[in-house]
């Protein structure tokens, strides 16, 4: 080895541990993203729920739409964002489909008949659901324990809430498991995009994209539905719009466009033992032994899907 050799080295090793570093920071950051975003639609069937106190469901969700499409459309402008490009534009009719309209409707028109807790069996199916969604359309190809993780804290925590909820199936499950669907297919489409614009640039246009139509199913529904605006029914109405609807999907597609769709995706494992957490307080619901039990076994499949390699 040269003196050559020996002094340059040490620069051939430093970029590459850099590069590591970024990438362990980067990854830390996804990963508190997408919490924070678990941690936002945990509220959302709670607040859902007290909007429906004084609200009609299609109301509600037009409302909802109408609401953080203004908030959304005024950022874009403020900060002068220019159109996306027109390959973006059907990924965002997906993500539009799926997440602004699809996903809130079908699980405000479930809330009318099922409960919080029942209705958590959609929120508990959906990591698994947008992980193959993922796989299928962008052919990344998670590990076998990734797998076996994600399967078995999906199983628990569906053993959870039909549990809770008496395991009786009713018309509110149609809904439910159709909300699945859509919201997977919104969720991956919407991870994919947030690689090539900012996360919130994403929701934002899609919330955009939704206003006219929002607008015009907000004109005809207050004809026909009750419309009372109580606490609970403002705080809901409110929550779902900027919380739910914009805030909590601009940092999720964030986190999911820093660790990927399929791992971020299983960080929503631990959302229906939130929403049960918030019911108990905000709804006066009741839990049994079985929360934290179910809540220990979600959150080791947690630790195992975010070490699994894909």
């Amino acid at each position: 080895m040269t003196a050559q050799d020996s002094a340059t080295r040490p620069s051939r090793i430093a970029v590459p541990a850099a590069t590591v570093g970024t990438q362990h920071g980067s990854r830390r950051t996804g990963t508190v993203m997408a919490a924070l975003g678990v941690t936002a639609f945990s509220l959302t069937f709670p607040s859902t729920a007290w909007g429906l106190e004084g609200i009609g469901p299609w109301s509600f969700v037009a409302l909802r739409c109408v609401l953080s499409a203004f908030i959304a459309g005024g950022a874009l402008l403020a900060l002068r964002v220019p159109l996306p490009a027109r390959r973006h534009w059907a990924g965002l009719a997906v993500v539009a489909a799926g997440v602004v309209v699809g996903f809130p409707l079908l699980t405000t028109l479930a809330l009318q008949t099922s409960t919080t807790a029942h209705a958590a069996v959609v929120v508990g199916l959906l990591p698994l659901t947008t992980a193959v969604f993922s796989a299928l359309r962008t052919g990344a190809r998670p590990s076998r324990m990734f797998w076996v993780a994600a399967l078995t804290g999906a199983a628990a925590v569906i053993a959870f809430t039909v549990q809770q909820s008496g395991g009786a199936l009713s018309t509110a499950d149609l809904y439910l498991f159709a909300a699945l669907l859509i919201c997977a297919a919104g969720y991956t489409e919407g991870g994919r995009l947030a690689r090539e614009m900012p996360g919130w640039q994403v929701i934002g246009w899609a919330l955009v994209l939704c206003l006219p139509l929002a607008v015009a199913g907000a004109a005809v529904a207050l004809q026909y539905e009750p419309f009372r605006l109580t606490g609970h029914s403002t705080t809901g109405l409110l929550y779902s719009a900027i919380g739910s609807q914009f805030l909590g999907l601009v940092v999720w597609y964030r986190g999911m466009a820093a660790i990927g769709v399929p791992k971020a995706s299983q960080l929503q494992l631990a959302q229906p033992l939130l929403t049960l957490v918030w019911s108990v307080f905000l709804l006066g619901e009741h839990l049994t032994i079985a929360a934290p039990l179910t809540a220990a076994a979600v959150l080791v499949c947690i630790a195992v899907t975010q070490r699994a390699r894909g």
